[in-house]
């Protein structure tokens, strides 16, 4: 059994990684997508980029949670294998479009139906030791954040490449094939956590709408679980700091570096052998400088999600996700604070290390709380939290940019995380469903 797991667990992480890189290899080039489909002026763009972004995490927000649960019932290996699959067919079917509404509706049905992240954690956690959920989470996390490192350079060397932006698409969605092909041959899955859910007095439900009304039960299960619904609101908070932090971080980033003299300066050496057409050695820097806040946290990211999972799973992942709420809400206030960008840039840092461990942390807790037979929908309820934040802390914030200001929207998310982990941190545990 040791040796089974280990190999799912395997086969599922490159699967992952491969799928990854290139769900993050398309997405620079929505933009000059878009215009080369006849959309012009730079506000329409950017509304059309905007909405195509968000209609996956959106549409995905409603999904998750049916999915894992159909998973619990029917297998989670088939539910990897067809969320790759669906994959293949959309983004793959991206290359095809003709106009801005097909591909709004392309990514509609993306978000829908290739949610692969929920089942591909749960196929492996239901087979892994119960001591190892929260490192097996975030090592299973690690492969989607070398995909976000990996996959613009890939999609930039494939414009390149092939000279044009629809090749991407189709080489994106072989490549979701070839994860469906790596998982449904080589993932071996416990099916006897199946049998065990489908025991429990439902088999005789047949039909489209019985399995929707027993999912939607399950789906009822989980959410009555009082500390994993304290948890999704940790995990939907900490997700909302950063989608509303991050859409206006260029503009904070001038800000700090207005007044400064930067002739002589390392910005002025660093951005020296960067093309200067049009552009001035402020607003050099001040690129480079938000290209870097990116990056850092991203670094961050990568090298601190295993060690949120074996901490998690040393000393219990609701404790964890507490110390991932504080350094969280430590790290917005050292970017509110910052009178420098160097101290911006700390706080980004922190803030990279906090981020790392909400997913590992969360499905740790989520796979503790609810049993093995609804740890599907468990898993797709954490997921949904998160996506729903992704999609409209951006929203939100850039509108009260305006009123609040940079600094003043992150204290607002400060505000928010603190008072949600008053919540979580006070919440009983409840019994698992049964």
């Amino acid at each position: 059994m040791e040796s089974h797991w280990k190999r799912t667990y395997w086969v599922v992480w490159t699967a992952n990684l491969i799928t990854s890189i290139g769900m993050m290899s398309f997405l620079p080039f929505f933009p000059s997508l878009l215009e080369e489909m006849g959309v012009e002026g730079e506000a329409s763009i950017s509304r059309w980029a905007g909405v195509c972004f968000a209609a996956a995490p959106l549409s995905a927000t409603v999904s998750a949670p049916l999915w894992g649960a159909i998973g619990d019932r029917f297998g989670r290996k088939v539910m990897v294998c067809r969320a790759m699959l669906a994959i293949a067919v959309f983004v793959g079917g991206m290359g095809l479009v003709q106009t801005p509404g097909q591909l709004l509706a392309m990514r509609f049905g993306q978000g829908l139906f290739s949610g692969f992240i929920p089942p591909s954690i749960t196929l492996v956690s239901v087979v892994a030791p119960e001591d190892r959920q929260g490192r097996v989470a975030g090592n299973l996390s690690t492969a989607l954040a070398v995909g976000g490192l990996l996959g613009p350079l890939l999609g930039g060397f494939l414009v390149a490449l092939l000279g044009s932006y629809q090749s991407v698409f189709f080489v994106v969605g072989s490549m979701a094939f070839v994860g469906a092909v790596i998982v449904w041959f080589g993932a071996v899955e416990d099916t006897s956590k199946r049998e065990v859910r489908r025991s429990e007095g439902r088999e005789g439900q047949t039909g489209a709408a019985a399995v929707l009304r027993t999912t939607a039960s399950d789906i009822g299960d989980v959410l009555r679980l009082r500390a994993l619904r304290s948890a999704v609101l940790v995990v939907f908070a900490l997700q909302f700091g950063l989608g509303a932090v991050n859409p206006t971080l260029e503009i904070y980033v001038e800000e700090l570096f207005a007044g400064r003299v930067l002739e002589g300066t390392y910005w002025e050496t660093l951005t020296s052998a960067a093309g200067t057409e049009g552009l001035g050695l402020h607003e050099r820097a001040v690129a480079l400088a938000t290209s870097l806040s990116f990056a850092v946290m991203a670094i961050a990211n990568l090298l601190s999600l295993s060690m949120w999972g074996r901490y998690g799973d040393s000393i219990g992942h609701r404790r964890a996700l507490i110390h991932c709420a504080v350094l969280s809400v430590l790290a917005i206030l050292i970017q509110a604070a910052a009178p420098v960008f160097a101290l911006l840039l700390v706080g980004r840092f922190a803030m990279g290390i906090g981020m790392a461990g909400v997913g590992p942390l969360a499905f740790g807790l989520a796979a503790g709380e609810a049993t093995v037979g609804r740890r599907g929908g468990a898993f797709g309820v954490v997921f949904s939290a998160r996506t729903l934040a992704a999609a409209t802390g951006g929203m939100i914030g850039g509108a009260l940019y305006p009123l609040l200001g940079a600094r003043g929207v992150m204290m607002m998310c400060a505000v928010l995380l603190v008072a949600t982990l008053g919540t979580f941190r006070f919440a009983r545990r409840a019994p698992e469903a049964s």
